[in-house]
């Protein structure tokens, strides 16, 4: 045996009561929460926020792309695309603003603006002085108008016989490109050196041979005073002015821009309009050459008092051929 004592022994006293000998219930501490499974929750709800969040991002973006470029067709379509368009319509609205205004110059310069002069009958008492100078004028052989082109007969003449000979369709413009049938040029002939100008001739059965005629004087009218006269054409329909126009044109070489108000041959329908024209042209200094239709039946007296005027006299039975025609 040793001498070391033993351990006491514990009583119940010291260890207190043992639960499972009292019958109580056992009591079991709480575990702690791992801190790992809630992060992981949290992160994934928020992921899919941000994917959702995302996507209306995208689907709005694309919508605004869709806009973006919906609004640049627009904007070519409205200026770039339709420049061509627009610079079209300007070049077409911008000819008829010039046609019009042509047209009303044109208009302006045949409107009516002096009044027409009153024509008095002469008196009773009038008529022996009247006769008395008709008498002086037949005894000293010829009228004071016929010696206008006294000076320039034989020019007249060798002009005139020239004419006649081969056409000549490359001449210049306002030179005589077609022949010239010998009664015409006896015609003409008579107009200029007979009734110096001023006086009517037989029509040549048609507008066309009357044009050719008419524009042999403008040829030889030309040579004599060069841009210092016009020619007007009185015709009271607009086909017989078509007619006149393309005879000249092709008789002198001429184009439609020699046509008008401003170039070398004006065509009137109404008598007071080629007067005022008529009128003006004298007021500078300029010489007026008037063509009348042979449709014409009747010549305003204010016509006569001009230096040069050609009215061609119509044959039997033109007139009612030309009302057959219109």
């Amino acid at each position: 045996m040793s001498d070391r004592p033993e351990p006491p022994t514990p009583t119940p006293e010291a260890t207190g009561p043992d639960p499972a000998a009292s019958g109580a219930p056992a009591v079991v501490a709480p575990q702690p929460q791992q801190p790992e499974q809630g992060r992981q929750g949290l992160l994934e709800l928020a992921l899919r926020e941000l994917q959702e969040r995302r996507a209306e991002l995208l689907g709005e973006i694309a919508q605004l792309e869709d806009r973006r470029e919906q609004i640049r067709q627009e904007i070519n379509s409205s200026f770039a695309g339709q420049s061509d368009a627009i610079a079209r319509r300007l070049k077409g609205f911008q000819e008829y603003l010039v046609g019009a205004l042509q047209d009303l110059a044109a208009a302006a310069e045949q409107m009516e603006l002096v009044v027409q002069p009153m024509v008095v009958q002469p008196s009773p008492l009038d008529q022996r002085p009247v006769a008395e100078t008709e008498g002086a004028v037949a005894a000293t052989g010829a009228p004071a108008a016929a010696g206008l082109f006294s000076g320039d007969a034989d020019l007249i003449r060798e002009r005139l016989e020239r004419f006649g000979g081969q056409p000549d369709f490359y001449a210049d413009p306002w030179k005589l490109r077609r022949t010239l049938e010998p009664s015409a040029a006896a015609r003409l002939d008579d107009w200029f050196l007979s009734q110096g100008g001023r006086g009517a001739q037989p029509s040549g059965g048609s507008r066309s041979r009357n044009a050719l005629a008419a524009a042999a004087a403008i040829a030889v009218l030309g040579e004599l005073y060069g841009e210092r006269f016009q020619t007007l054409v009185l015709a009271s329909q607009p086909e017989r002015l078509g007619e006149w126009r393309r005879g000249l044109q092709d008789c002198l070489g001429l184009s439609r821009d020699d046509f008008g108000p401003a170039s070398g041959i004006v065509l009137f329908e109404r008598p007071d309009a080629l007067i005022e024209r008529a009128d003006r042209l004298e007021e500078r200094g300029e010489l007026p050459f008037i063509v009348i239709d042979a449709a014409e039946q009747v010549i305003e007296i204010p016509i006569l008092q001009f230096p040069l005027w050609l009215a061609f006299a119509p044959g039997p039975g033109e007139i009612e051929a030309e009302a057959d025609l219109y």
